[in-house]
């Protein structure tokens, strides 16, 4: 994979270099402030980007606007933020497109090298992967949306595991139940949130997106 880092923290930065480089990877840019990370995606086009929320110049959320910026230009682009907050305006604002290819991981989880590059394949090839930690937060907020009212606990359940980016093998094996059940589930999932087949619409992502709003 070709890749850009954004990352302000030296120290953080160059680990992130080192080990996307032991794992065979090419680190296309290294940048430590939004406009720099702009400026790299858009003439890059990396198969993935790992960015910092918070960039210089003003430490707000400089790296999620220069994603967005780069994705209304490179549709589609994959993205990967890392950040030290439970923020789920962050997940919504990046998925909002319905383009997929995104993640949330927390910086202080990420504790296996190897776990970590299969979170970073699995955006690149158009997943969406939420930290379990934010979809914990999520889960314990009340639920607005009435179409997610309509769902039944176990439903809640399978959808909160589909925003941590399960295949339905995954959610099967972390539910104990069998894949046909889960696909059943999910089946009813998008029609109480009224998610039909249609030629370019990703349903999965959109459920997420359903799921952070509410």
């Amino acid at each position: 994979m070709r890749v850009v880092v954004a990352e302000d923290h030296f120290l953080l930065r160059d680990g992130l270099i080192r080990l996307l480089a032991a794992y065979g990877h090419e680190v296309a840019a290294a940048v430590d402030n939004g406009p720099d990370l702009l400026s790299a995606l858009v003439t890059e086009k990396p198969d993935v980007a790992i960015v910092d929320v918070r960039l210089p110049p003003d430490f707000g959320d400089e790296g999620l606007r220069a994603a967005l910026a780069a994705r209304a230009r490179v549709p589609g682009l994959p993205v990967l933020l890392l950040s030290q907050y439970v923020e789920p305006l962050y997940a919504r604002e990046l998925l909002a497109d319905g383009a997929g290819a995104v993640g949330y991981v927390l910086k202080d989880r990420v504790t296996d090298g190897a776990a970590f590059l299969a979170t970073i394949g699995q955006v690149a090839d158009g997943g969406t992967v939420m930290d379990p930690e934010v979809v914990s937060k999520l889960l314990a907020r009340k639920v607005r949306d009435r179409r997610l009212g309509s769902l039944t606990a176990r439903e809640r359940e399978v959808l909160g595991l589909l925003a941590q980016g399960r295949s339905n093998a995954g959610v099967a094996e972390a539910l104990f139940v069998t894949e046909k059940a889960v696909a059943k589930h999910i089946g009813n999932i998008f029609t109480k949130l009224g998610l039909y087949p249609g030629e370019s619409d990703n349903r999965r992502v959109l459920a997420v997106l359903a799921y952070l709003e509410g």
